[in-house]
This record gives C-alpha cells, structure tokens and sequence, in this order.
C-alpha cells in the first residue's frame, strides 16, 4: 500500500523545537513524510538523525546532491513553523534557499500548500507581511493566519504559545478536496 507522499517544509522558529507532533500527525493520518529544512532551521531547532528516525527519510537540507536520490513527488506540502522572513521571500519570488526554490516551484505546479505562520504581533502587523500572505492566498496557498489559523502572540511571547501551535490545522488543510 503506498501512502500520500507530504513534504513538511520546516523553518527556523520555536515550535521547530516541537516538529515531531507534526510529523507523528502526518504519519498517524497516512501520509510519507519528507522533511526539508532552512538552513537556521537545520542548524539551530532540529535533531536531523532523530527526525530521520521518526520518519525513515533523511532531512533535505539544500539541493540534491550526485549521491542523494532525488524527493518523490509531492502530494502536498505544508510549510510549518513558516517565519516572516520565509513568507515575505516566497511571496516576492526570491529563491535563495533549497526550501524557497522548491516552494516557488511547488507552487506554479498547483501542488496543494499549507503555511502555518509562527510571528509575533508586531511582525505581523507589517504592510509587508500582510501583502505577503495576502499574494500566497492569490496564488492558491492556504495560509492558516488569523481567526481559525495562527493568531500572533506579542513579542518575546513565544514560547508561552508552544503547547497551543495548531499543527492539526495544517493537515486538515492539505487533506481537503
């Protein structure tokens, strides 16, 4: 029996500390996942050989590599904890890193996306960051940011919002038809 094949896009924010509820989540409701991880994700919030263990693939953490066999296709994606700095690039098309590059691509094939912010209020409250989630939404991504997704926390309040991150929403989003 051969699964839905998910990539968990992972940033650089607190609850990347906290990536394996999503992944046991994601596997729990039948899906392969793929991790693949920012540079700052990588090297400062994830246990790269623990997350291969949980999920039975190495993380991706740049391009594919001579040796390194190439990620199945997607059926969805879901991009979780997603920081200002990884909406705001995505959505003005920059690609300076391998998650970036595979999300532009990503989304000109009409792969099904979820983003799940983690900002505080006064990032949030940026003209820039509400245009960026606002071109993502054009463009067909679900970005699960305000009433009934991600509500900002004030600054250096992050942590005290850990236990309550809506890592569920995202599933739910990639899952409906």
């Amino acid at each position: 029996m051969s699964s839905k094949v998910l990539y968990l896009m992972i940033c650089g924010a607190g609850p990347a500390h906290h990536i394996d509820v999503m992944i046991t989540l994601a596997i729990d409701a039948g899906w392969t996942v793929h991790c693949v991880a920012t540079p700052a994700a990588a090297q400062h919030f994830l246990d790269l050989d623990a997350l291969k263990k949980l999920t039975g693939n190495p993380v991706r953490t740049g391009h594919q590599g001579p040796s390194q066999p190439a990620l199945p296709p997607a059926d969805a994606v879901i991009v979780a904890p997603a920081t200002y700095n990884t909406i705001n690039k995505w959505a003005a098309g920059i690609a300076d890193t391998y998650v970036l590059t595979q999300l532009a691509e990503l989304t000109g094939l009409g792969v099904r996306i979820a983003v799940l912010p983690f900002v505080n209020t006064a990032l949030a409250a940026n003209r820039a960051f509400l245009r960026s989630v606002d071109e993502l939404r054009q463009s067909g991504i679900t970005v699960l940011f305000g009433e009934g997704g991600f509500v900002p926390h004030p600054p250096r309040h992050g942590g005290k919002i850990m236990d309550t991150y809506p890592w569920h929403l995202t599933l739910k989003a990639v899952s409906a038809t």
